[in-house]
């Protein structure tokens, strides 16, 4: 009998584990590169739940999920100087179990960020 009270019990936490299958698995690798000044950074972003190494990961993928998996949208409104340091904002991975790759670069990082919203703020 401990053998069917084990099993039961298991089966019983399996069934209340949240589903997440890679049908619908959000995993990306964010990158921002500075050209002119030779540096890069990366994280890692993880939806359903929210997760990785962002700073700002359930903020992000609310925003994610809001534009349907876009990253860039029109600007937000916000006033940017005409100061050029370009930034190449990046993103590869999976959004909802779907291959995704993004590459676009800006004129600056307010400007990025004016038109990516907080998933490239870090």
């Amino acid at each position: 009998m401990p053998n069917l009270a084990t099993s039961v019990i298991v089966g019983a936490v399996i069934a209340l584990m949240p589903a997440s299958s890679p049908e619908s698995a959000t995993s990306l690798r964010l990158t921002l590169d500075h050209p002119e000044r030779g540096t890069s950074r990366s994280v890692t972003l993880r939806c359903d739940p929210p997760g990785g190494s962002h700073p700002e990961a359930a903020r992000a993928c609310s925003e994610l999920s809001g534009s349907g998996g876009g990253f860039a949208h029109g600007p937000d409104g916000r006033m940017c100087t005409a100061v050029h340091s370009p930034v190449v904002a990046r993103a590869d991975g999976r959004w909802r179990g779907k291959a995704v790759r993004f590459r676009v670069e800006y004129g600056n990082d307010c400007v990025m960020r004016s038109r990516t919203g907080s998933v490239f703020a870090f």
